[in-house]
């Protein structure tokens, strides 16, 4: 059996907090009380995805080709850009 040794990118503190629907383990922080997993089995969920969207959306890529790099649907990524209006 392997043991990961997990941390939260923001104060290196988390434990186990159940399973996901999929199958992987679910991990969330003591401190921040924000839950993370190290395996996604949608693209569109990773970390990062979406400011890669907003990046490319500011150099003038389509929907359609925002959606072919990191291989998600395009009704993710509008609804992506949708949520990044209404934070700002």
């Amino acid at each position: 059996m392997t043991v990961v040794q997990v941390a939260c990118i923001h104060c290196q503190q988390t434990f186990n907090n159940g399973k996901a629907e999929t199958g992987h383990q679910r991990y969330r922080c003591k401190d921040c009380n924000k839950s993370f997993q190290l395996e996604y089995r949608y693209n569109g969920n990773l970390p990062g995805t979406h400011e890669q969207i907003i990046k490319m959306t500011m150099n003038g890529s389509g929907v359609r080709d925002i959606g072919l790099v990191p291989e998600i649907s395009p009704t993710t990524v509008l609804a992506r850009l949708k949520n990044s209006t209404r934070q700002q």
